[in-house]
């Protein structure tokens, strides 16, 4: 027996759907409005603000509700020192910026510069902060404002080495001819988190030698 009209009708066009659906699949639609890989680092940065608020709480609690002397007595902080790596640090933020850039506009040059650069300053800037500990004449256990001190700056700093890695990646990835201006996402994801961790330095820069 034959099927209806009504029927045959709509088992023709679902088949039909499902056909035109294998040979152009719809595009992925984003509840959130950004790509996963975007919207998980950006969860991922918060997680990391609010652990950074746990030692940034520590240290005004020390300072303000203890009354603890800053630095310790008798110590010093290399202010100086501090200030051109943060001047460093700082300028790999326009380096990263140029690289994202430069790959958006299909500048494969500025890409490598870019990248390259901001690979450098930032293993400046960690070297310099590992010789300023070397030099710094007291340890974290000597002292509370010592804990905070290299706990605080001392998560900053595993933080731009995770950065340096990912840059890495991102680095050999664009001298093997990866990225354009349409998939770019390996850059620009990395980029995010470069920048927290520039941002974040500003507040510990400010906290820690300048107040």
């Amino acid at each position: 027996m034959s099927a209806p009209p009504a029927q045959a009708g709509a088992l023709a066009a679902d088949a039909a759907f499902h056909a035109h659906a294998d040979e152009h699949p719809p595009e992925i639609h984003y509840s959130s409005g950004a790509e996963p890989a975007t919207l998980g680092m950006l969860l991922f940065i918060i997680s990391e603000l609010m652990l950074f608020m746990a030692f940034f709480t520590a240290y005004f609690f020390i300072r303000v509700v203890s009354g603890a002397e800053w630095p310790p007595p008798g110590k010093e902080i290399p202010v100086d020192v501090a200030a051109v790596n943060t001047a460093i640090l700082l300028s790999s933020s326009l380096t990263m910026h140029w690289a994202l850039t430069g790959i958006r506009n299909e500048n494969r040059r500025a890409l490598k510069a870019g990248l390259v650069t901001t690979l450098a300053l930032g293993a400046t800037f960690l070297s310099i902060q590992i010789n300023e500990y070397v030099h710094l004449g007291w340890a974290p256990h000597d002292n509370a404002q010592g804990s905070i001190f290299y706990g605080l700056t001392g998560l900053h700093g595993a933080h731009v080495l995770v950065g340096l890695m990912l840059l890495t990646f991102a680095t050999i990835r664009s001298f093997r001819g990866h990225y354009s201006a349409k998939a770019h996402r390996g850059v620009e994801v990395p980029g995010i988190y470069w920048h927290f961790v520039d941002i974040m330095w500003i507040f510990v820069f400010s906290s820690l030698y300048l107040l």
